[in-house]
């Protein structure tokens, strides 16, 4: 077996491995193999012939596909290489994950929609599906990020919920103290805080508290956290009474907290926030809502000029995510 001997050492050198394989002309079956073994592997491939993995990978993991090229005539090589200072940054972007876990995404958001009409056995089912396929992606995914992430709290939270339809007089879980549902008539005519110039996050927070938890909102926008005042309501800062808590930013932590979640227009919205807060799965509409908010910011000196401009925008994207999938392709309105 031709497999370079540093290959065995190469993921406690922080070596990276590549298989080399020329393949008989005209094995069609061959080629076809190697592509599906490869594939499921994680790896990379860099041309045709030529697959890397990270030093996160086992060993001998290309070690069987060597033997079945060279069984066919073929050659076949493992090296262990370093990467240049160049390739150093750009290697791991080879192994993003983001596509396969945004389409897992998708499926537990389907799911998700039908857990109030399904049957609990096939929701299970689903459910075990979802999960399945997860572990597949995150067993090759060597550089998790955000997306990963988001796809297991999204998988938990439908596990939850599966099991409340299977066996709904069950005990549940005590939740993080921090995370405990909150009623929004007991958040009225608050004074709330956060940290000037407004961006993502913040924006879309004083809307959401504005449109669904406190109409008669206050806001202050202050320049550290030690300039919150003692009875303003923080959020967005490290502290903050809502502020990222597990994986989630602040929009979501109030939308979760507050039982806003199960409205699949915000949900959308804070699947858009946390892609452009923290980054992870992306989401098509993203770019657009970018887009606009810096366009805003840009022609408001001030953040309540911009919070009221944003404010009218967040009202429009949530109106349009509401709306049938047909009415928001015709440009109707509801």
């Amino acid at each position: 077996m031709s497999v370079d001997i540093a290959t065995k050492t190469a993921a406690s050198a922080g070596c990276w491995q590549l298989l080399v394989a020329s393949q008989p002309t005209g094995n069609a079956a061959l080629r076809m193999r190697v592509w599906r073994e490869t594939k499921a592997l994680g790896a990379a491939a860099l041309r045709d012939g030529a697959y890397l993995l990270p030093p996160q990978a086992k060993a001998d993991v290309f070690d069987a596909l060597v033997v079945q090229v060279q069984a066919a005539s073929g050659h076949a090589e493992v090296l262990a290489v370093q990467p240049k200072a160049e390739q150093a940054g750009r290697w791991p972007l080879l192994f993003n994950r983001a596509t396969e876990y945004g389409a897992l995404y998708e499926q537990s958001e389907a799911l998700a929609r039908d857990m109030g009409r399904g049957e609990p056995a096939e929701l299970l089912r689903r459910l075990q599906s979802l999960e399945q396929a997860a572990q597949k992606v995150q067993s090759v995914d060597y550089f998790p990020g955000a997306a990963r992430q988001q796809v297991q709290q999204a998988l938990q939270a439908l596990r939850q919920q599966v099991q409340r339809r299977l066996a709904p007089d069950e005990p549940r879980a005590q939740r993080d103290a921090r995370m405990a549902p909150l009623v929004a008539s007991d958040y009225r005519g608050k004074t709330w805080a956060t940290r000037r110039r407004l961006w993502i996050d913040r924006v879309a927070c004083v809307w959401l508290i504005r449109r669904f938890i406190d109409p008669q909102a206050r806001f202050l926008w202050i320049a550290a956290p030690a300039d919150k005042p003692k009875r303003a309501i923080g959020f967005d800062f490290d502290g903050a009474q809502f502020t990222h808590r597990g994986g989630l930013v602040t929009f979501e932590v109030l939308l979760r907290q507050f039982s806003l979640d199960g409205d699949a227009a915000l949900a959308r919205l804070g699947a858009i926030v946390h892609t452009l807060d923290v980054g992870g799965l992306p989401v098509a509409e993203a770019a657009g809502v970018e887009a606009l908010l810096a366009g805003l910011r840009t022609l408001h000196a001030d953040d309540d000029g911009f919070a009221e401009s944003a404010c009218g925008a967040f009202d429009a994207w949530h109106a349009a995510f509401r709306a049938p999938s047909g009415e928001r392709a015709a440009g109707k309105r509801k």
